[in-house]
C-alpha cells in the first residue's frame, strides 16, 4: 500500500503510538499496580490533560517551567498547559473538591504527562504514569506506607529484582542551606570528590565529599552518622536511618540501599526521597519521596509524600527480567456474526470474534494476537 508523504511521520517529535500489543501490555501492568493500590485505601482519581497554567505552575517543583507546554484556551482567552507533572493537579483536588473529608487523602491516579524536552533520543515526551498521592500523614508512617505501596506494586507486577534507593533532602540542605550553588549540586550529583571540595565552603566540604561516597546499608549509616555528629545534619540523617531500619523490619520485597548525599528533586523535596531501579532500563522505573510544602501553596497545608511508577521503563524492566504476561484467552470462533458461540465466551468474559473460514480465522488469529480457534461445533 502506498502511504501519501504528508502521512509517513504524522507525529510531533517525542511523541509515539501504540499498537494493540504493546497497548495491552501496558495496561495489564497498570491495571495490576491500581489494584495493588487500590488494596492499601487508594481512591483512583482521574485529572483533566490540561489546565490553566498558573495552577499546574504553583507545584512545579523542580520541573523548568520551559519544560511545560502551553496554549491560549479558546473558551477563557486564560493561559493553559499541558500538564507536565499529576501532583500538582491532585492537590488542587485535596485543596478544593475533596476538602470536606477527613485526612488522611488516599489518592491514586494513571495517565500520561507531557514535557519539552526529550533529552536522549529514546525517551518519550509523553510519559505514562501509575501513581499515588498520600497526604495527612507526616513523618515515619507516612513515609513507611509510601515505600510499602511502592514496593508491593511493583512485585504485583511480577518484578522480583529491583532496588530502592533511599535518600533524604534534609541532610544535605542542613550542610549547604536552601540555595545551594548549582556547581556544588552539580557535583554532588556526580559524587565528583574534587569537584565537591572545590565548590563547597569551609569545614561542610569534606563532610559532604564523605557522605558523596557513602551509599549501601547500615555501615554507610553508621558511618554518616558519625562524620555529621554534632552537626545540624545529624537530625535528618537519624531520620532516614529509622525509615531504612522500619522498611527492613517491614519485609518489603526488593533491595534496599541508602545514598546519604541525594540532590535529585532538592528544590521540591522537603524530606525523604526515593528512586527505584531494576535491570535493563539503565534509569530509574519509579521515583516519589515528601513534599510538606506543596499543599500550602493551594491553600490547604499538611503533610504529603508520593510517588510516580514510570509504565514505559518498568515494561522495560518486566522484559529484561524475562517476565512473561499470562497469555488471556482470545478466540476466533469460525462461523458467522450471529453464532450463539461468541455470546456465550463473551457471557465468560472471554473474547471472542468471527471469522467465516477456518483459513481466515488462523489468519486473524496469528496477526492480531488471538489465542486459539474454535471451529466447526466446537464448545
Amino acid at each position: 500500500m502506498n502511504v501519501p508523504s504528508s502521512l509517513e511521520h504524522p507525529l510531533p517529535a517525542g511523541m509515539r503510538d501504540l499498537l494493540p500489543e504493546e497497548a495491552r501490555s501496558r495496561r495489564a501492568i497498570a491495571r495490576r499496580a491500581l489494584q495493588r493500590f487500590a488494596l492499601f485505601g487508594y481512591e483512583t482519581v482521574t485529572p483533566p490533560a490540561f489546565e490553566f497554567a498558573d495552577v499546574l505552575e504553583r507545584g512545579l517543583g523542580t520541573l523548568d517551567p520551559a519544560d511545560v507546554l502551553r496554549f491560549v484556551e479558546p473558551e477563557s482567552g486564560e493561559v493553559a498547559a499541558l500538564r507536565p507533572d499529576m501532583t500538582p493537579q491532585i492537590a488542587r483536588m485535596i485543596a478544593t473538591r475533596l476538602r470536606d473529608r477527613p485526612a488522611p487523602f488516599r489518592l491514586s491516579y494513571e495517565g500520561t504527562v507531557l514535557r519539552r524536552r526529550s533529552g536522549r533520543a529514546r525517551k518519550s515526551r509523553q510519559i505514562a504514569q501509575v501513581g499515588v498521592e498520600l497526604a495527612g500523614l507526616g513523618d515515619l508512617a507516612g513515609d513507611l506506607e509510601t515505600l510499602e505501596v511502592a514496593c508491593s506494586a511493583l512485585a504485583a507486577t511480577g518484578l522480583t529484582r529491583f532496588t530502592v534507593d533511599l535518600g533524604s533532602s534534609e541532610i544535605i540542605r542542613a550542610l549547604v542551606g536552601e540555595q545551594a550553588p548549582p556547581a556544588l549540586m552539580h557535583a554532588l550529583a556526580m559524587k565528583d570528590d574534587t569537584a565537591i571540595r572545590a565548590a563547597a565552603a569551609g569545614p561542610a566540604a569534606a563532610v559532604l565529599a564523605t557522605l558523596a561516597r557513602l551509599g549501601g546499608g547500615r555501615e554507610a549509616l553508621a558511618e554518616g552518622l558519625r562524620v555529621v555528629r554534632g552537626t545540624a545534619a545529624e537530625a535528618p540523617l537519624l531520620r532516614l536511618a529509622r525509615l531504612y531500619e522500619a522498611a527492613l523490619a517491614r519485609g518489603l520485597p526488593g533491595d534496599i540501599s541508602v545514598d546519604l548525599a541525594e540532590v535529585r528533586g532538592f528544590a521540591y523535596y522537603t524530606g525523604m526521597i526515593f528512586h527505584l531501579f531494576a535491570p535493563g532500563p539503565g534509569e530509574a522505573i519509579g521515583a516519589g519521596g515528601r513534599y510538606d510544602e506543596l499543599l500550602a501553596r493551594f491553600g490547604a497545608p499538611m503533610p504529603a509524600v508520593g510517588f510516580a511508577l514510570d509504565l514505559d521503563n518498568l515494561a522495560w524492566a518486566l522484559r529484561a527480567a524475562g517476565v512473561v504476561e499470562r497469555e488471556e484467552e482470545r478466540i476466533v470462533v469460525v462461523g458467522p456474526a450471529d453464532d450463539p458461540r461468541l455470546a456465550a465466551l463473551r457471557e465468560k468474559g472471554v473474547t471472542a470474534v468471527a471469522a467465516p473460514t477456518r483459513e481466515e480465522a488462523e489468519a486473524y488469529r496469528a496477526r492480531w494476537g488471538y489465542s486459539s480457534v474454535l471451529a466447526g461445533e466446537e464448545g
